[in-house]
């Protein structure tokens, strides 16, 4: 009892002293304003459309394809018969020209589009394509072939196959790209969330030891107490911070979404969404149904405490063990690198989730909690999920009794940067 009240009341201190920071209250009321302007900002950007019709001159010396060019609501196509000095001049109104010297049926190479300035993308895509129906066309019309206009049409009609798996329970369930976003969605929550108060616990306990600190703390608690409440309560402060930027940016898209119109969170008018964009918001609701959500979200818990609880004792044990806060830096690297391992992994193994590399990556504690996130909400068998959790806690357990017998020897110990050998010597201490 007693050990379980001043790991308590470290746990207090630690997450009283933070959430009162000024640079936590900032940075926990500017950050989900920022993330919302990141998601916001490209689309109100994309709806600002310039007023002004760039011209394009059409210089076609053999008179085949000047016609097949339509003008649109960025671009003028304007037919000219040939290029003139003015059209190079900085004081050209003409924004690109368009060069076509012989039958692009017979030589390909044949035309070139100029401009003074770099010639946009969409501009170039929408010349090219053009220019490939038409020439497709002339080559077709070669074979003399009855009613090729309409054969071609009825050719070109696309094909989308609907992919769908069994459950176990023998049941059809839609599989989606969507699945894909939902899993890394969660995957990159507990792999910013491990990296940033991992980080956090590995600084604070780097801190702590060179300002001396810890020497008045250990006098009244024991290293393991300060160890396990220290992570447990920068934990808490990453959960709270967590929930409240859910909160906001949840907040901030709902009313974002009702000033552009832009639906957020199925709310809305369904009403307003015709034909593609109501099948695909129907599609989503659908598959979102077909989800174990229950399950998502239980798992989701365990791999968030597990892998944040792993990473943390490994980053509190090496935090004791350096003496200056430049070393935190080189000591933080290899772990960093097996994070960053992990999330590689469980971004290709979205593309393959069953696939050998996802399959064993979710068993192996340092990389389960991220690559086992992408793999559930397409489905895992229970006894799966069962042995990676059982393996990961149990890694995690067995680090932090490792780690605090490092913390307990490292914390207390200056002047000297220990080597490998002499931290392996502190386990048998």
């Amino acid at each position: 009892m007693i050990m379980k009240s001043k790991i308590w009341i470290v746990t207090q201190r630690e997450f009283a002293t933070r959430v009162k920071k000024k640079s936590f209250i900032i940075m926990t009321l500017l950050m989900p304003f920022l993330m919302s302007a990141l998601m916001f900002l490209p689309l109100l950007l994309s709806l600002i459309e310039s007023s002004d019709k760039k011209t394009v001159a059409v210089v076609d010396q053999t008179g085949l394809y000047q016609a097949e060019f339509k003008s649109n609501d960025k671009y003028l196509f304007v037919p000219t018969e040939k290029m003139t000095p003015q059209m190079r001049s900085d004081s050209t109104d003409v924004a690109a020209v368009l060069l076509i010297t012989a039958d692009l049926s017979e030589k390909p190479g044949s035309a070139a589009l100029y401009s003074q300035e770099e010639i946009p993308s969409d501009l170039s895509d929408l010349v090219n394509s053009t220019l490939t129906d038409v020439v497709q066309r002339q080559k077709f019309a070669k074979y003399n072939i009855p009613e090729l206009d309409a054969i071609i049409d009825d050719v070109q009609t696309p094909v989308e196959v609907e992919k769908i798996r069994w459950t176990d329970e023998g049941e059809r369930q839609s599989m989606s790209d969507f699945l894909s976003g939902v899993g890394m969605l969660l995957t990159f929550v507990i792999y910013m969330f491990v990296m940033a108060y991992g980080a956090m616990v590995l600084q604070s306990v780097s801190e702590e030891k060179s300002n001396r600190i810890v020497e008045l703390m250990v006098s009244s608690v024991k290293p393991f107490q300060l160890m396990m409440g220290k992570i447990i309560g920068i934990g808490l402060v990453g959960v709270f911070q967590v929930l409240i930027w859910a909160v906001i940016i949840a907040s901030v898209m709902a009313i974002g979404g009702t000033m552009t119109g832009v639906a957020m969170f199925g709310s809305g008018d369904m009403t307003a969404m015709q034909g593609a964009d109501m099948d695909a918001g129907m599609k989503i609701f659908a598959i979102i149904s077909q989800l174990p959500l229950l399950e998502i979200i239980s798992l989701f818990v365990l791999y968030f405490v597990g892998g944040y609880l792993l990473y943390a004792s490994i980053l509190a044990a090496l935090g004791a063990s350096v003496n200056d806060q430049q070393d935190t830096g080189q000591m933080m690297m290899p772990v960093m690198i097996v994070m960053v391992f992990a999330f590689y992994v469980g971004f290709y193994s979205s593309m393959n989730p069953d696939g050998p590399m996802a399959f064993w990556c979710s068993f192996v504690p340092f990389t389960s909690p991220i690559v086992m996130m992408v793999r559930i909400p397409f489905g895992v068998p229970l006894y799966q999920e069962i042995i990676s959790v059982a393996l990961l806690y149990a890694t995690a357990i067995a680090l932090t009794y490792l780690g605090s017998r490092i913390y307990r020897i490292g914390i207390l110990m200056y002047g000297k940067k220990p080597s490998f050998k002499e931290i392996f010597k502190w386990l048998k201490f």
